[in-house]
């Protein structure tokens, strides 16, 4: 999977070659479908001390910004999920590394928290992402915590 941004803020890939903006698969009721038949994957925010997520709108849209999320965007190579800034649902393939600047992204102050979901953090080799330059190419990845907590679609 080839890097398609690097620019001292994020580290960016996932973006298929051609029409669709994301991965192209089958609609189900738990992803929907996209202009170019991309599949859409809803926004999943979840707040401390929630007994769940909710999905489909943001903490601001909610009217609990400034809330501390359960993933914050707080430590370097935080992985988020990439999607349109005004539209919650168009999550599908892409994803990003924070670059963690505090001055830009203060825990529970900064834009990316509620916005974007939070689906892990880089454990080791995190010195690697600041290296990472467009045209770079991912060959694998490995999850090593929390892969019990993914529950799949039915």
């Amino acid at each position: 999977m080839e890097i398609q941004r690097s620019d001292g803020f994020v580290v960016q890939t996932g973006d298929p070659s051609g029409e669709a903006d994301g991965y192209v698969g089958t609609p189900s009721k738990s992803v929907g479908a996209g202009k170019h038949g991309e599949r859409l994957i809803p926004l999943e925010t979840f707040l401390k001390g929630d007994k769940g997520p909710f999905y489909e709108t943001t903490m601001e849209d909610e009217g609990r910004g400034g809330q501390a999320t359960v993933l914050p965007f707080s430590s370097y190579g935080a992985m988020g999920w990439a999607r349109d800034e005004y539209e919650p649902n168009s999550g599908s393939s892409q994803f990003f590394w924070l670059l963690f600047d505090s001055d830009l992204t203060p825990a529970g102050k900064n834009v990316l928290d509620g916005r974007y979901p939070v689906f892990g953090y880089v454990v080791e080799g995190a010195d690697f992402l600041r290296d990472t330059k467009e045209g770079d190419v991912i060959v694998s990845a490995k999850v090593t915590d929390g892969i019990k907590n993914l529950i799949q679609p039915k």
